[in-house]
Parts: C-alpha cells; structure tokens; sequence
C-alpha cells in the first residue's frame, strides 16, 4: 500500500513526531545514513517556482544516495493538463492521468507543486490537481505546495518551533497576517497552523476581518489542536495577540470572499499597509524574546522589516535549513523499506 504525502494529518501524530526526530539527529549528524536511498529516484514535478523546495529535496535525496530528476511542465516539458473530462484542443498536450502514471512507473516516489490558478474557491478549495495527480500515480506522492497545504513546511516549521523552544505544549503561537502587493494562498499559513496545533500551542491568527482563512482549514487545526491538548482562537487586533507570544510567525494571505477578483481583493487589501513586522513590534512580545518565522521567500520592508528580519529573534534561515532535514527523514520514511512499489 503506497502512502502519499498531502498533508500533515496523513500520518498519525506520532509518525509525525517520529519523523521530527529523525530530522533532529539527522541535522545534528547523529545519524548520517548514507545509503537510505541508494539507487532511489524522485521524480519532482514543478507546475510553479521554487528555490528551497527544489534545491533541499535534491541535496536531501542526494546525502542519502539517491537521485532526484526535475520537470517543469510548459517549460522544460510538456504543458499539463489538469481537468478532468476536457477536450485538449487547446494549448496544453499531456494530461496528468497519463503523466502520474508514467512517472510512477519510472520514479520510486514522486513529488507535485501546483498552486491554484482558478477564480472559483469552491473549486479550488478541493485541491484537485495534487489529489488527482496522486491518485493516478502508482507511487508516494508528495505535495510541494498545493491550493491548500504545504505539508513539507508545516514539518520544518514544527521543527524550528521544538528547536527554539523546547517544550512547545502550552506555549503561545501567533500567525499574524502581513501585507503584500497582491493576494498569496492560504496554504503556508494553514499548514503553519496545523504544525503549532500539532505541537499542543496556544495558536492565536491574528488577522484583518476581511482575511478569514477557510472554516475548514479552521476546523483542522482545532480537531488537531484539542488531541494536541492546545488551544485556537482568532483575533484581529495583531498588538494586542503579540503580548504574550513566544512565536510569531508573519505571513500574507488573499481574501478567500475576493479569490480570482484581484482588483477587488486588493481593495480589500489597500487600508492594511501598516500589517509590517517591524523590530519594535517584536519587543511587544513576551519578555520581548519571541522568535520571528516566515516561510520564505519575503518582501522586505512590505512583511517585514530589515530590522526585524536580521535581528537576533529571527528564526527564518533555520527554519529554511530544516526543510532539508525534515524532508531528508521523510524520503527515508517513505523509500527506506517498500511502501509504495507498484504491481506490475
């Protein structure tokens, strides 16, 4: 039986736990295990940009042995087509029905990165092209960042907040919405979220009224959040939820009400430019010490501050760092034994 990688709640909470501990001892070399993926192969296929994503699966891939070969699809490859029951007499030439399976057939696991390109949330919301793609694939597929999760962050992101701060349960967590020139995805700060609940924090998302962030993305992470034994609550004064922070974790994120209307969504947008994480800002924290985390990558001076960003609470660059250790212990938790091997 393969197992695919969407989300975070894919695994249970303690092969996500175990899989943070492998990173750990991978990170600090008290494991090297060189020949985890000897002779393994990730197929990544990147229908967006990256650079962390790209650039740490294909060094994590190669520590361990193994190979990792990238596609840009319309670029480098053939242009996908992603809906079902289309008559493909347009622009596109390969469907991904036949591109999962072909992969799957070549690769020992592969790996997707689509963000949304539709102006419907109601369709968009199904995550579709990353969930179809996985299940015509033979093999693991892993989710590089969809229309709603980016679960390979989520686990770096757990990862930097157990690093930083020891004990998490009870600690307080606050993902605070920041402005940007224009409308991002809500997959970072959902997958973010879910990784504090999972660490049973305190998650306070602290964001204009205008900005909620799918109910039920809302109801994930407090279903995660109450096993955890934390807590979640929004708010939508960013001072005030700054008090007590331990973590503040600073991302942009579009009006779902205005998804696909750009030009009414940056009308929403407009009145909030004074969403920046400045240094001072950060010594409203709890013993002013709380830690800054930001997916990457960020508009300096538009989400954050020079200030805030290269001053000593800045946690961005180890957190970018453990997306390679995290993603090395997943590749061996997938590929290690024979989950995943298709009948031939």
């Amino acid at each position: 039986m393969k197992r695919d990688f969407l989300d975070m709640t894919d695994f249970a909470p303690s092969e996500v736990d175990e899989l943070l501990a492998l990173a750990l001892r991978l990170k600090r070399g008290e494991e090297s295990l060189p020949d985890a993926l000897h002779r393994k192969t990730l197929a990544m296929v990147f229908m967006d940009p990256s650079l962390r994503t790209r650039a740490s699966f294909e060094v994590a891939m190669h520590k361990h042995g193994g190979h990792a070969v990238v596609l840009e699809p319309g670029r480098s490859s053939w242009a996908f087509e992603t809906e079902r029951g289309v008559v493909m007499d347009g622009t596109t030439v390969e469907h991904i029905a036949e591109a999962a399976r072909v992969l799957g057939r070549y690769a020992d696991a592969v790996a997707v990165r689509a963000f949304p390109k539709g102006n419907d949330w109601s369709k968009e919301r199904q995550d579709r092209v990353i969930r179809d793609f996985a299940s015509y694939c033979g093999r693991p597929v892993i989710n590089l960042e969809s229309t709603r999760r980016h679960p390979c962050q989520g686990l770096a992101d757990a990862l930097t907040l157990k690093e930083k701060l020891g004990q998490t349960r009870g600690r307080r967590f606050v993902l605070t919405w920041a402005y940007h020139p224009k409308a991002l995805p809500t997959a970072v700060p959902a997958s973010a979220a879910l990784a504090a609940a999972h660490l049973g924090m305190e998650v306070v998302i602290a964001h204009p009224p205008e900005f909620a962030l799918d109910p039920d993305d809302m109801a994930a992470m407090t279903e995660v959040s109450a096993r955890a034994g934390g807590s979640v609550q929004v708010v939508h004064d960013r001072d005030a939820a700054l008090g007590s922070a331990e973590a503040v974790y600073v991302k942009s994120w579009g009006a779902l009400s205005c998804f696909g209307r750009p030009a009414d969504e940056a009308v929403l947008r407009a009145p909030y430019r004074s969403w920046c994480m400045t240094g001072e800002r950060l010594q409203q924290t709890q013993d002013a010490r709380a830690i800054l985390m930001h997916c990457l990558p960020v508009r300096r001076n538009v989400e954050i501050s020079d200030d805030a960003l290269d001053g000593p609470q800045s946690a961005v660059i180890d957190q970018a760092e453990n997306r390679l250790h995290v993603q090395r212990a997943l590749m061996i938790h997938l590929l290690s034994g024979t989950a995943g091997k298709e009948s031939l």
